[in-house]
């Protein structure tokens, strides 16, 4: 079984690329903004709705960076293999969402969605000349800032 996933690589105008910290299922995860294909969706509008879902943000999407090229296994289904999709995002709009400066700072109103929920999100920039594989959990989301670095 797999799981196709689609994650954006936002850098805005200072150099710096976004980034998810979200705590679900018991884990903290630092990782790209996007999340999974729906049935009947291309992968582009996927990308679409998952920023606005995520940060009400309306986005550009852009060329296409990288698509997983290696078996991996899901984190959370080990009977599933994740397929990841990678593409440039440009914000078309001002980010109205709360970005932080460090790693997993909730506040109050997202502790609360997550009695309900059992899953809470946050954003923040890094700059990109300090971004490192270290700094992201998912595997193939180690490999792609390494392109990015490479060729922003």
């Amino acid at each position: 079984m797999f799981s196709l996933r689609v994650y954006g690589i936002l850098i805005n105008d200072r150099n710096e690329l976004l980034v998810s910290d979200e705590y679900i299922r018991g884990g903290y995860y630092t990782k790209f903004p996007g999340g999974g294909l729906e049935f009947g969706e291309g992968t582009r509008d996927c990308l679409k709705r998952e920023f606005m879902e995520e940060m009400n943000l309306k986005v550009e999407i852009g060329e296409h960076i990288y698509t997983t090229d290696f078996y991996q296994m899901s984190a959370f289904r080990p009977d599933q293999q994740i397929i990841s999709i990678y593409y440039y995002a440009k914000a078309l709009e001002e980010i109205t969402v709360p970005l932080r400066s460090a790693p997993f700072q909730f506040d109050e109103a997202q502790l609360k969605i997550y009695e309900v929920q059992k899953e809470i999100e946050t954003f923040r920039f890094i700059p990109l000349d300090k971004i490192s594989e270290k700094d992201l959990t998912l595997p193939i989301d180690k490999l792609v800032v390494q392109m990015v670095k490479k060729n922003p």
